[in-house]
């Protein structure tokens, strides 16, 4: 893999903060080219250190009042390979992660109300075979999100 130099941390570092900056303002910003701008994102993009692109739509607004992490337990944990492609079918679920501890899966997802949870609980993700339990956890306000830290994480 290509190494990340001081300058692609410095173009990381801003339009992590704003994906829309123009490229303009970030060359401007670094002191190079709109040129050098637009081919170090290129590159980072070929090397997948930059992957996906687009707007946070605020699930409020959409009326998903509820965010909710569930921990699921499965009969076995190789059937995480079975379970993921249903929880695909549910597009109420925005992440779903394999882990370890006394879950084998957690997943987040958005729901209008509680009404809804319920439904989504009963009717679609404790029917998924070999789903055994699951804890809901109601996030009641998200704190903080971010981008993990440019400047201490990638190393030249």
């Amino acid at each position: 893999m290509e190494k990340i130099d001081k300058l692609d941390r410095q173009i990381l570092n801003i339009i992590s903060k704003n994906a829309r900056i123009p490229f303009k303002d970030v060359a401007e910003e670094c002191g190079v080219s709109r040129a050098a701008i637009h081919q170090r994102v290129q590159r980072m993009i070929d090397m997948n250190v930059i992957v996906g692109s687009g707007y946070h739509i605020n699930p409020k607004i959409l009326g998903y009042n509820t965010c909710t992490y569930i921990g699921v337990k499965l009969e076995r944990g190789s059937m995480y390979k079975d379970v993921v492609p249903e929880f695909e079918k549910i597009p109420e679920i925005v992440e779903c992660h394999f882990t370890t501890g006394p879950y084998t899966m957690l997943v987040k997802l958005y729901a209008r109300d509680n009404e809804h949870l319920m439904e989504l609980l009963n009717n679609k993700i404790q029917e998924i075979p070999g789903v055994v339990a699951t804890e809901t956890l109601i996030s009641l306000r998200q704190s903080v999100k971010r981008e993990i830290p440019i400047y201490k994480v990638i190393e030249e």
